[in-house]
C-alpha cells in the first residue's frame, strides 16, 4: 500500500467536522454536484432496491428482507445506476448510498443524480455519503418531532456542503478502503472460524465426558441427588 503523505498547503472546511482540506480541493454545496430526479416507472418491473444504513443501495433479491410485496410497482421511483437514492425516513441513521444498478424504490425515497461524470467517481462517493462525520449533517437537517419522525427533504440534503478532491485522489482513497475493508473481512472469518473450532472441540470433549466409563453411574447420582432435593422442597412446602 503506498505511504499517505501530506499536503503542502490547507484551508478551513466549509463543514466543522471534516475540520481543514487541502487548498487544491473542490468544496461546494450539494445543489453544484446533484439535482433531484423525480423519474417513475411505466411497468414497475424493474429491479427492486434495498436502502439499508449497513449495506447502502443494494437489489432487494440479495437481501433476506421479510417485507411484503406489492401487488404493483408501477409508479414508483426509477433510479439508474450511479443515482444517488436516499431513504428519507432514516437519513439520519445513514440510509443511503450510491446505487450500482437500475431499479426501483419507494415513492418516499429521494433520488439525486450527478450534474456530471467528472466531478466524482461513484465508489468515492458511496463512501463518503456513507462517512459516520456526514451522518451528524444529515441529523442536524432532517426535520420531524421526534428521531423516528426526522425526515432529510432535498433542500437540506442538497445544501451540505461536499469535498471533491481531484480523481486520481479518489481512486487512491477507494484503493486503501478497499484495502482496509478487506483486512477487516478476513479478520472477522478468522475470529469465526476459531468460534467454530471452539464450539466443535467442546461438543467433542463433551460427547466423550458422556460416553466414559463411569458416566452412567455419575448421571444416576446426579438425577437421585436432584429427585432427593425435589421431594424434599415438596416435604418442606
Amino acid at each position: 500500500m503506498e505511504a499517505l503523505h501530506g499536503y503542502p498547503s490547507y484551508r478551513p472546511a466549509r463543514v466543522h467536522w471534516l475540520g481543514e482540506i487541502p487548498d487544491h480541493w473542490v468544496e461546494k454545496r450539494g445543489k453544484f454536484f446533484f439535482r433531484e430526479i423525480d423519474e417513475r416507472s411505466q411497468t414497475g418491473e424493474e429491479e427492486l432496491l434495498s436502502v439499508s444504513h449497513t449495506t447502502g443501495v443494494t437489489p432487494r433479491s440479495q437481501k433476506n428482507v421479510t417485507m411484503f410485496k406489492a401487488e404493483s410497482y408501477v409508479g414508483h421511483k426509477l433510479a439508474r445506476r450511479n443515482d444517488i437514492v436516499i431513504n428519507t425516513m432514516w437519513a439520519w441513521m445513514s440510509a443511503l448510498g450510491v446505487s450500482r444498478d437500475v431499479g426501483i424504490v419507494s415513492p418516499a425515497y429521494g433520488v439525486y443524480r450527478p450534474l456530471n461524470d467528472t466531478d466524482f467517481i461513484p465508489e468515492y462517493l458511496d463512501y463518503l455519503l456513507r462517512t459516520p462525520m456526514l451522518r451528524y449533517e444529515y441529523i442536524c437537517r432532517s426535520t420531524g418531532i421526534r428521531s423516528s419522525r426526522l425526515r432529510l427533504y432535498p433542500d437540506k440534503f442538497l445544501d451540505i456542503a461536499f469535498p471533491c478532491p481531484p480523481r486520481e485522489e479518489q481512486e487512491r482513497m477507494v484503493a486503501f478502503l478497499r484495502a482496509k475493508d478487506g483486512q477487516v473481512r478476513r479478520l472477522i472469518r478468522s475470529k469465526r472460524r476459531v468460534a467454530e473450532l471452539a464450539s466443535e472441540r467442546l461438543k467433542l470433549a463433551t460427547y466423550h465426558a458422556i460416553k466414559s466409563p463411569g458416566a452412567s453411574e455419575f448421571r444416576l447420582e446426579v438425577a437421585t441427588t436432584l429427585v432427593s432435593l425435589n421431594r424434599a422442597g415438596f416435604a418442606g412446602g
